[in-house]
């Protein structure tokens, strides 16, 4: 991907609260930043000065919330387009986005499980290449968490793949939601995490959740990555090589101090895979 070749290592999604500070200074842990195109498109004033004044210094992404890939509903064309001017207006490296729906007659405020079958394998590529038409750039697509799988006829790593390939995308790989999947449904994490196309993969997720029981999760990004979802980071590594990967946090946001130690947490551990791969072409 040519968007993405020089992209750095560690990201942070970046949150309004964080502007002020980081205007002064951005923590030298956070090599990228990402946003959700939605929550700044519009915005003026200060919040606007403030942004492009980031944007013209560090590397950033966007992971958008809207775009709603699998709805029944016909393509939002215009706000397509209004993506395009946010990111060739900030120099934006790459968009992704879930791999679900938020609206069908009317928004629905949530990320929807699109049903896992063939047919919707095929409305869904066909409007991701209709999207990257008119961004002129890839759409990426994350594996998203889901809790009902509604219509299921393959299983979601098949519908991952198939849309993947037939769509010739790439792939933001969350490793949070590989987790959070294999406990509420009940399948093997590193072989969900083993069978995805390392060279689709752009970049990763890692972030927190809540354990609402032994079977449930929840992924709320709204706590410390646990030690399971690190193991799981890991993995990918060891299985993929070292791909950028940000952590993201949503709410429960604690003071910089402490999301850095997460941030130097990932370096660490890309270190050691590089070290690793480096010995074994060597």
């Amino acid at each position: 991907m040519a968007g993405l070749a020089n992209l750095n290592r560690v990201g942070l999604g970046l949150r309004r609260d964080m502007l002020s500070e980081f205007v002064e200074q951005v923590p030298p842990q956070a090599e990228f930043m990402e946003v959700a195109p939605e929550n700044w498109m519009t915005l003026g004033g200060k919040y606007a000065e403030q942004f492009s004044f980031l944007t013209e210094s560090q590397q950033f992404v966007c992971h958008g919330l809207s775009l709603s890939i699998g709805s029944p509903d016909p393509l939002d064309i215009e706000f397509v387009r209004a993506v395009k001017q946010f990111l060739d207006k900030h120099n934006i490296l790459a968009y992704s986005e879930h791999l679900s729906y938020c609206s069908a007659n009317g928004h629905l405020y949530d990320l929807m499980p699109i049903p896992f079958t063939k047919s919707a394998v095929k409305h869904v590529v066909q409007r991701i290449k209709q999207v990257q038409d008119i961004i002129e750039r890839p759409l990426i697509m994350e594996n998203v968490s889901y809790y009902a799988a509604p219509g299921q006829e393959m299983t979601e790593l098949d519908f991952t793949l198939e849309v993947l390939e037939q769509a010739d995308c790439q792939l933001l790989l969350d490793i949070n939601n590989i987790y959070v999947n294999s406990v509420n449904h009940g399948y093997d994490a590193e072989h969900f995490l083993q069978a995805m196309p390392t060279q689709r993969i752009a970049y990763g997720h890692i972030a927190g959740h809540y354990q609402e029981a032994k079977d449930l999760i929840v992924d709320t990004h709204g706590a410390d990555v646990i030690e399971p979802v690190w193991q799981l980071l890991e993995k990918a590594y060891s299985l993929h090589g070292v791909f950028p990967t940000l952590l993201e946090r949503d709410f429960n946001i604690p003071e910089t101090d402490e999301l850095v130690l997460e941030l130097e947490k990932i370096k660490v551990i890309q270190q050691k895979y590089q070290a690793l791969q480096k010995v074994s072409a060597g």
